[in-house]
């Protein structure tokens, strides 16, 4: 134990100084290929490597919430295809961020090797056993600007890419997804869809007089249920492919429908049959947000909320999405009963708050000093009572 601390506290150092390349960071390697899954086992001072093709906001979040001394990438941060800001967001916050594409690192590194980061030079136990190019602030800040610039081309791909598939993902639209029967009962209550995404904490702080007041059933979206349970709430459906949600998650009692292939094929359903978690399975095309939403319009929800849901083209892309053809034809059909956080937070004014109570008691306190002031008797009564509290209280 003793060692172990010794041996964070350059890496700790070296996390405040990483916007200095000049400055060697120390640190334990963990090594990931999927960030969604790395940051589970992450700890302060360690130094992160993934394979992230075009590093989004979310995954830049999770790594500066694991406090991580730097981070080495064995692909591009950035492609240049569209401007995300997730490699900006890490270089910003202290991070240093190496890219070494093609340096093999999977293959020279492993898991708990204690490395040094000079720079772009990984040295293990001394030696040096590759080279990548450090990302800046200054750089990444003029490649974003570049990018955005650009931006009408990665628009125009994007709107070829929804319209090809919008034929594919037909049942959508038309109602032809077999929902399995679930305990939950949507009918004519709110619904809130809970996804994973880069503001779904900051929504549920700002829904909780909502949340406390109409008691929506919850609805979360693979790892969205972790969120739902760190904002101190229980989800009652968890509904994806089940590779994001925690073990925990899984465990807490809620109801898991696995989203399944249109053709059947269900990969995560080989975790819960592992851990011995009953589940139902819905195929279905579309991303699991979009089922999530449909599940709850097909089942008569009267509201449906949704929290860290993707609206513009920058989120969809930080996503790996090419194209919105299921999001579009999910937000076709549902209509005017989706609403979205935000706009509910704007809208929905709390009840049971102390203030009436407050007015209504000063207004009667009001009332009751005028009735005394001008009727004779009830001023007598007051003096009286006055009079028998002098002498209780031995003034």
């Amino acid at each position: 134990m003793a060692t172990t601390s010794r041996r964070r506290l350059p890496a700790l150092l070296g996390r405040r100084n990483g916007s200095r390349p000049d400055v060697p960071i120390e640190g334990i390697a963990r090594l990931g290929e999927r960030t969604k899954h790395l940051v589970k086992r992450l700890h302060a001072g360690e130094i992160a490597v993934i394979d992230h093709v075009n590093i989004d906001r979310i995954a830049a979040e999770e790594l500066i919430e694991a406090d991580v001394a730097a981070v080495l990438n064995a692909s591009p941060s950035s492609n240049g295809q569209y401007p995300n800001a997730g490699p900006l967001m890490l270089a910003r916050a202290g991070i240093r961020l190496v890219d070494a594409a093609d340096a093999g690192l999977f293959e020279l590194l492993s898991d708990g090797d204690w490395i040094t980061v000079d720079r772009g030079t990984v040295r293990v136990a001394g030696r040096e056993v590759l080279h990548g190019r450090v990302l800046g602030v200054e750089e990444l800040e003029r490649q974003l600007q570049e990018q955005r610039l650009r931006i009408d081309e990665a628009l125009a791909e994007f709107a070829e890419n929804t319209v090809a598939h919008v034929r594919q993902e037909t049942d959508l639209l038309t109602g032809t997804i077999d929902f399995p029967p679930t305990k939950a009962y949507f009918r004519d209550r709110h619904v809130l869809i809970v996804v994973r995404g880069d503001r779904h904490r900051r929504d549920l702080k700002a829904l909780r007089a909502y949340i406390r007041d109409m008691r929506p059933l919850i609805v979360a979206v693979d790892g969205g249920a972790d969120g739902v349970l760190e904002a101190g709430l229980k989800p009652d459906v968890i509904l994806g492919d089940m590779d994001s949600a925690s073990d925990a998650a899984l465990a807490c009692g809620a109801e898991l429908v696995v989203h399944a292939y249109p053709d059947g094929r269900a990969p995560g359903r080989e975790r819960l049959i592992e851990a011995g978690l009953p589940h139902t399975i819905v195929p279905a095309a579309g991303t699991s947000e979009d089922v999530a939403m449909l599940m709850a319009f097909e089942k008569g929800a009267a509201l449906i909320v949704s929290v860290g849901a993707h609206f513009n083209l920058i989120e969809f892309l930080d996503r790996k999405r090419g194209g919105m053809s299921s999001t579009f034809l999910t937000r076709l059909r549902i209509g005017e009963r989706l609403v979205d956080a935000k706009g509910v937070s704007r809208l929905y004014q709390p009840s049971g708050t102390l203030a009436p109570f407050a007015l209504f008691g000063l207004a009667f306190m009001i009332l009751l000093v005028i009735l005394v002031i001008t009727s004779p008797a009830l001023n007598d009564v007051f003096q009286l009572v006055w009079l028998k509290i002098r002498i209780w209280l031995g003034i």
